[in-house]
C-alpha cells in the first residue's frame, strides 16, 4: 500500500507551519457585542474607557447630616459646636450633596439637642465622608486594555463607568465530526465489529473546558463524498473544525484528500507517540484537523495543538501547564524517532513525588483516567533510567495528588472497593492503585514508591505465604505485614465447561492464559506446573501474560483461551465456571515509616468495616481475615 504520509515533522516545526498559514490567511478572534452583565469569562477586543465618572456627583458616604466644613471648625469636648436646622441637610450614604455643603457628620457623632438642632464635639474638614465626583472613575479613563478576561468584578467596573455593552470575542465555535463505518453510538450491548463513539464524547469535555462552543455532528460512514460534505457543512457552522478517525494512511482514511481538496494539507505525521497520523490543514481561512482514531493518540493531539487554536481563536493565551519534578519508578525505553507522551500516576512518598508509567498503547483510554500526569520523553532520548529526577506535567490538581495513598502489587478488586467506600465516606485523601504483580509490590515498598501492596507470594517449600519473601529482601526489617483476606484462587473456565477441564493438569491440552512474571498467580501457576510435572513449553499460552484476574477471565469469556488461573470473584463477573485449587493468603505490605499514618489506618480500618464484608460478600471467594 502506498505511504501517504507527508513527513514525520517534529511538533514545533509542524505547529509553527500552522500558526504561520493561518495567520497568512487571516485567522482571527471573532467577535460580539453582549450586554456587560453577560459578558463575565469572555476576553475584550479593545480597550473599553469610562464615559462617566463613578461617582458622577459628590455623594454622602454616610448616613448623617451634610455642613459647610468652617462652621465645625472649633468643634471639641470643651467647646462643643451647636448646629442649627439651616446649617444642615439630614443625608443617607450614597445621597447627593447639596451645593452649599461640602462634608458630612455622621449621625454617630451627633448629640440631639432640643429644637432639632445637634451639638458635636469634633470638627470636620472639607470632603471629610464624601466621594467626591471621579474618586473612583474618572470619565475617559481606561477601565481595562484589550484581550482583558472580564471577571465579575471588572464587569461591575465596566457599568460603573457607564458602559452598558462591550464588544468582545466570542466563545470559538468547534465542530466534531465522528467518521467510521465501524462507528456506532453508545450502546451497553454493541455486536461483535462495532466500535463505540466515545472520542466526540471525550472531545467536547476538553473543548468545553478550554471555553468553546461545540457541536458534535452525527456519525458519518467512511464515504469520500458524504465525510466531504460533513466538513462543507462544518466551515459554514463553525470556527474549527476536528475529523474524528481517517487520518492515517489506510484505504478509508479520506481526511487528508478532503482537506486537500478543500484548502491546504500542511502537515500529515507529526514526530509525536501517541498522535502520529494527524492531519494539520487549513479551508476556508479555518483551521481543519484530522485527529486519529486512537483515543489516547487524540487526546495528545488536542491538547498539543487543538488546545493552542481555541485559546488562540478566544483572544487568550493558554495557561502554563503545572509540572512537578519527580523519581521514575522503572525503566523507560523511547524511541529517537518521536516526542513520546507516557501517562504515569503520582505519589508523594516521604516528600518525594514517584512516578509509575501506565500501559502505553495509543488505544487504552483506561490509563488516561487513571493517569495523574504526563511524562514528555523528547524526541533525542532512548530511554530513561530507573531512579532518574523527570519532569511531569500535571493532570490533576497538585493539592489532590498530594493526599494520595499509593496502593501497588497484586491486582485484587477488593482494592478498588475499599477505594469506593473511602470515597463514599468522604476521606479526605484518594487511592491510587497499580497492578504490578506481588513482587512489584516488594520493589515498589523496598524503593519507597508506595505506601502499601498487596502480596501473596507462596513459599513452594513450606506452603506459607509471604514471610520468607519479606525476610528475604527485607532483612533488616522496615516494613510489616497486616492480614488482609484469604481468597479462593482457581481455574476459569467458559459455562459449562465444554473442555471437561478438572484439575490444573488439564492445562496441559488446552489453550492457558497467564498472569505477569513476578505475580502471586504465576508463581501459583508455576508451582502446579512443577507439581504435576508438567513442562511450562508444553503449555499453550504459557507466555500469554495479563496483569489482572479481570483480563484473564475477559479473555477466556472471548473465547482467545481456555482457562487460567484467578480469583473467583473475577469468574463471577464474567459469568465463567470455576474450578478451586487453592484458598491463598493475600496480604499488604507497609512500609513502617507509614504503617500509623491516618491514610493507611482508614484503609485497613474500611477493610475490616461491615459495608466491606458485605461487597466481598456479594462478590464471592473472600474470607476475611483476622
Amino acid at each position: 500500500m502506498e505511504h501517504r504520509y507527508l513527513e514525520n515533522l517534529p511538533l514545533s516545526k509542524a505547529k509553527a507551519l500552522l500558526e504561520d498559514h493561518l495567520r497568512s490567511v487571516g485567522f482571527a478572534p471573532k467577535t460580539e457585542l453582549l450586554p456587560v452583565q453577560d459578558a463575565c469569562g469572555h476576553a475584550l477586543k479593545n480597550a473599553v474607557y469610562a464615559h462617566i465618572c463613578a461617582p458622577h456627583y459628590n455623594a454622602s458616604a454616610m448616613d448623617g447630616v451634610a455642613v459647610k466644613a468652617s462652621v465645625t471648625f472649633g468643634a471639641s469636648e470643651r467647646t462643643p459646636v451647636t448646629l442649627r436646622p439651616a446649617d444642615y441637610t439630614v443625608v443617607d450614604t450614597g445621597d447627593p450633596l447639596p451645593d452649599s455643603a461640602d462634608a458630612v457628620i455622621m449621625v454617630e457623632d451627633l448629640i440631639d439637642k432640643a429644637g432639632g438642632c445637634y451639638e458635636i464635639i469634633a470638627a470636620v474638614h472639607p470632603w471629610q465622608n464624601v466621594r467626591q465626583v471621579g474618586e473612583d472613575l474618572c470619565m475617559g479613563d481606561m477601565i481595562a486594555p484589550s484581550h482583558t478576561v472580564l471577571t465579575p468584578a471588572l464587569c461591575g467596573a465596566l457599568l460603573a463607568g457607564g458602559v452598558t455593552g462591550v464588544e468582545v470575542i466570542r466563545a470559538p465555535k468547534v465542530g466534531v465530526i465522528p467518521t467510521g463505518d465501524e462507528i456506532v453510538a453508545p450502546t451497553s450491548d454493541p455486536k461483535p465489529g462495532d466500535i463505540i463513539e466515545f472520542n466526540s464524547a471525550v472531545f467536547r469535555g476538553m473543548l468545553e473546558g478550554w471555553g468553546a462552543n461545540v457541536t458534535v455532528y452525527p456519525i458519518t460512514p467512511d464515504k469520500k463524498e458524504l465525510i466531504r460534505a460533513a466538513v462543507e457543512t462544518a466551515l459554514r457552522d463553525c470556527d474549527i473544525v476536528l475529523v474524528s478517525a481517517g487520518s492515517s494512511a489506510g484505504r478509508d482514511d479520506y481526511t487528508s484528500q478532503i482537506i486537500a481538496s478543500l484548502g491546504t494539507v500542511l502537515v500529515h505525521g507529526i514526530a509525536i507517540k501517541p498522535g502520529k497520523p494527524a492531519v494539520l490543514g487549513e479551508a476556508c481561512g479555518k483551521p481543519v484537523v484530522g485527529l486519529p482514531g486512537y483515543p489516547v493518540s487524540a487526546i495528545v493531539v488536542m491538547d498539543e495543538i487543538v488546545r493552542d487554536l481555541v485559546f488562540a481563536a478566544a483572544g487568550k493565551t493558554a495557561p502554563p501547564r503545572q509540572t512537578v519534578s519527580a523519581v521514575l519508578s522503572k525503566k523507560l525505553v523511547s524511541s529517537l524517532k518521536y516526542r513520546e507522551y507516557v501517562r504515569v500516576t503520582l505519589g508523594r512518598i516521604g516528600g518525594v513525588w514517584s512516578a509509575s508509567p501506565l500501559p502505553r498503547g495509543a488505544g487504552v483510554i483506561s490509563s488516561f483516567t487513571k493517569a495523574d500526569g504526563l511524562l514528555v520523553v523528547d524526541q533525542d532520548c532512548e530511554g530513561i533510567e530507573a531512579g532518574e529526577t523527570v519532569e511531569v506535567r500535571l493532570l490533576r490538581e497538585e493539592a489532590e495528588l498530594v493526599h494520595t495513598l499509593i496502593v501497588t502489587g497484586s491486582h485484587d478488586p477488593l482494592i478498588d472497593e475499599v477505594a469506593d467506600l473511602l470515597q463514599k465516606s468522604g476521606a479526605p485523601f484518594r487511592v491510587c492503585s497499580s497492578h504490578v504483580g506481588s513482587m512489584g509490590a516488594i520493589r515498589a515498598v523496598e524503593s519507597g514508591l508506595a505506601h502499601l501492596g498487596g502480596v501473596h507470594l507462596l513459599d513452594t517449600e513450606t506452603g506459607e505465604y509471604n514471610k520468607s519473601y519479606v525476610e528475604k529482601y527485607f532483612p533488616q526489617g522496615g516494613v510489616v505485614l497486616k492480614k488482609g483476606v484469604g481468597r479462593v484462587q482457581g481455574l476459569m473456565v467458559k459455562k459449562g465447561n465444554p473442555l471437561g477441564i478438572r484439575s490444573f493438569a488439564d492445562v496441559a491440552r488446552v489453550r492457558y492464559v497467564n498472569r505477569q512474571r513476578g505475580a502471586g498467580t504465576r508463581i501459583l501457576c508455576d508451582y502446579l506446573l512443577a507439581k504435576n510435572g508438567i513442562d511450562p513449553a508444553a503449555v499453550d499460552g504459557y507466555h500469554n501474560e495479563e496483569f489482572t484476574h479481570t483480563a484473564v477471565a475477559a479473555l477466556i469469556a472471548a473465547g482467545n483461551a481456555d482457562t487460567g488461573l484467578g480469583i473467583f470473584s473475577a469468574a463471577q463477573i464474567y459469568g465463567l465456571d470455576f474450578i478451586p485449587v487453592c484458598t491463598e493468603t493475600y496480604e499488604f505490605l507497609v512500609d513502617e515509616r507509614y504503617k500509623d499514618d491516618p491514610m493507611v489506618l482508614s484503609f485497613f480500618e474500611t477493610l475490616r468495616s461491615d459495608d466491606c464484608k458485605k461487597r466481598l460478600a456479594r462478590m464471592g471467594g473472600y474470607v476475611l481475615e483476622d
